[in-house]
């Protein structure tokens, strides 16, 4: 595949993408082959595809179709940091392709080069050393979060990495991987106050965070912060379609962090996080993996941050594979999660927590879900409970039988931490929805990025 010059404009060959009606099927249907990603690009290049009519919340109203009506000098073919910036920047919220070649880095400077934690912290005074000193809970205590010279240190370093490596996604974009190879390392990306946004075929790794925070007041024994999710829908942004990408830290895993004050060293956040505000999301064929904190839907139990009667989210056929919580946690919205496959490992390196979190005022409603999990993963911990009163389950299977999931965390849950059944709402923008047990093999080769975006003349 050639690449291109920074920014210059390429012809394109297809007409502009009209969304694909779809109608509802009942629930179990008879599954289906997945479409070959060959033929389904062949018919019409990936970069002008939309979202499919009927496909989860982002195709409701307007539905989602990114850049698709992008013209001929409104094509990007990036393959560096600074080319992609430029993309983002040219034609400010006209509709725009990018398709991203090879894998782009983030920890780089203006030219290229490479940048290390200990660059973003030079000048600053930080040291890891001297932080460890002054807020060990021994000495520091355990009532109040750190302030003096090297939180005030260990912040400016943080702000020099966040503007290297904090990126947003205007609105009308449509962003792509060129082929199954396509990544993004690094980078903790955002669509921020932003709408009709189109995120496809990319892997996406390892946001770390140079300079997580120490917070002795989080939980019982407090805990170490880091800033970044890998991609972050945040600040009323709307209508967003995030489709066959892979998200995972690895090979910079959290488990060879080291553990300080008795606590995980962890520098990774969340995956896609959808908070303050934002609305009308599917996540779908997407491919999780070796994350701890996968999905946050609600900025926080306040309802002062914009997330009450928003939040509306889909996430289906999508792979979970050794992720260790929320999957979604759930604030607020009313969140369908249906045909997705949680597979846990006797021997992941990301300890297991959760999958469903309920939080306050959340409707969250699963269906026909597969979890292939170790013996000693207890059914009952599948859900959590974080102030939530109600969860709809239905049509969920763990290791191939059918089981209730919101009777079996309710058989192990104190009293007051019971869950009842959500009735106020049934999900109906769906596409096909398939017995939980066909799953596993439906999803086997089919999540990730799997697609070759169209050609330049």
């Amino acid at each position: 595949m050639r690449h291109k010059k920074p920014l210059t404009p390429v012809p394109v060959v297809a007409a502009l993408a009209v969304s694909l009606l779809a109608a509802p099927v009942p629930a179990f249907a008879t599954p289906a082959p997945q479409a070959d990603p060959t033929a389904q690009t062949a018919r019409q290049p990936l970069e002008r595809q939309v979202l499919p009519g009927n496909d989860g919340w982002a195709a409701a109203g307007a539905g989602t179709t990114g850049g698709s009506a992008a013209g001929a000098d409104r094509v990007y073919d990036v393959s560096s940091k600074a080319e992609l910036l430029a993309a983002f920047a040219s034609g400010g919220t006209d509709p725009k392709i990018i398709r991203v070649h090879g894998d782009i880095t983030a920890n780089v400077d203006a030219n290229g080069s490479p940048v290390s934690c200990e660059d973003y912290a030079a000048g600053t005074g930080y040291s890891l050393t001297q932080y460890l000193y002054d807020f060990d809970p021994a000495r520091y205590g355990t009532t109040r979060e750190p302030e003096g010279p090297q939180e005030t240190a260990r912040r400016a370093a943080a702000a020099q990495q966040a503007a290297t490596i904090r990126w947003d996604i205007p609105s009308n974009t449509t962003i792509v991987g060129a082929g199954p190879d396509s990544s993004i390392t690094g980078a903790a990306l955002r669509i921020n106050r932003a709408e009709n946004v189109i995120f496809r075929n990319l892997t996406v790794r390892d946001a770390a965070d140079c300079f997580p925070a120490w917070d002795p007041t989080d939980g019982a024994t407090g805990n170490w912060n880091s800033e970044y999710d890998l991609l972050q829908i945040v600040n009323g942004s709307t209508r967003v379609w995030v489709d066959h990408n892979h998200f995972t830290d690895a090979p910079n895993l959290d488990s060879a962090q080291p553990t300080y004050f008795g606590r995980p060293y962890q520098v990774h956040d969340g995956a896609v996080d959808v908070t303050n505000g934002s609305d009308l999301v599917t996540m779908s064929y997407n491919r999780f993996s070796e994350h701890d904190k996968l999905l946050l839907i609600g900025s926080t139990d306040s309802a002062t941050r914009g997330d009450v009667g928003k939040l509306r989210v889909t996430i289906h056929h999508n792979v979970f594979q050794n992720v260790g919580q929320r999957a979604p946690r759930v604030r607020y919205g009313q969140v369908d999660v249906y045909n997705n496959h949680f597979r846990t490992s006797a021997d992941s390196e990301v300890p297991y927590g959760y999958t469903f979190g309920a939080g306050v005022e959340s409707h969250l409603y699963a269906e026909a879900n597969a979890f292939t999990i170790p013996a000693d993963i207890p059914v009952s911990s599948l859900i959590a409970y974080f102030k939530g009163k109600v969860i709809a389950t239905t049509g969920n299977a763990v290791n191939g039988k059918i089981v209730d999931l919101r009777a079996a965390y309710n058989a192990a849950a104190p009293a007051d931490r019971q869950l009842g059944s959500d009735d106020s709402w049934t999900p109906v923008l769906r596409t096909q929805v398939n017995a939980a047990q066909a799953i596993p093999a439906l999803l086997a080769d089919a999540v990730g990025p799997v697609f070759t975006a169209g050609e330049a003349d």
